[in-house]
């Protein structure tokens, strides 16, 4: 899997670091063909007030398919053009594109979600590691968010998919197999538990991400499954 990592692209007055990594992620997916993109998912960071966020400080990750002819040095300059010609004054955009992400950059992510981390943090592990993250304008704290979201990505169990398959697409109650033909690998509860036949209310539904895959958590409610939403 190769992981674009990317953070701190907006302000209250303009469009999500989400809805421009799926503006991203959809630009890939029609370009030169080489880019097969898996999903984009949603990492919760550290909510505190010491950190500036526009609301709720979380980053996204676009998962693309490995492919050997995929050049990083040319993902970085394609993401990197389309998220310049939407750069917001008063934003602080960072991009990270990894392949391999090491044991340190995952711990990185896992302290960014309890605890503050600086961006000369961020810095030194990327160049400690040879990885590809850098700050597009503003003060370039988006960096911190960028690497924390592929260190998540990379752990196969963090966050939530914005974008997998279909899903996106559904309303209403829906049965369970058509969340798993629009991309859901699995329907289970909390515990654990299967998810095999019944109605699902499917607005807004965003699969936690887990092994790596999406997969929709949901609870009873009575006469259907609820989804639940995981941070």
């Amino acid at each position: 899997m190769l992981f674009i990592g990317l953070d701190d692209t907006d302000t209250l007055e303009t469009r999500g670091t989400g809805h421009l990594a799926r503006f991203i992620a959809a630009e890939l997916a029609n370009g030169a063909g080489k880019y097969e993109v898996i999903g984009v998912t949603r990492h919760q960071l550290l909510v505190d007030p010491r950190v500036p966020c526009t609301k709720n400080n979380s980053s996204a990750t676009i998962h693309v398919r490995e492919d050997e002819r995929i050049s990083l040095d040319e993902v970085m300059a394609r993401v990197r053009a389309i998220m310049m010609s939407d750069f917001v004054p008063g934003s602080d955009p960072g991009l990270c594109v990894a392949r391999k992400v090491p044991g340190a950059v995952v711990e990185f992510g896992r302290r960014a979600k309890e605890t503050l981390v600086t961006l000369a943090e961020a810095r030194s592990l990327a160049s400690s590691y040879g990885m590809h993250l850098e700050g597009l304008g503003g003060d370039e704290s988006g960096m911190i968010g960028a690497l924390s979201a592929v260190g998540l990505a990379a752990t196969g169990d963090d966050g939530r998919y914005v974008l997998v398959g279909c899903c996106r697409d559904l309303a209403g109650l829906q049965p369970v197999q058509a969340l798993l033909d629009a991309g859901v690998v699995s329907v289970e509860t909390r515990e654990g538990q299967h998810v095999t036949d019944g109605l699902v209310q499917t607005d807004k539904l965003r699969p936690a991400r887990r092994t790596g895959q999406p997969v929709a958590l949901v609870e009873w409610a009575g006469d259907h499954w609820e989804p639940i939403r995981l941070d």
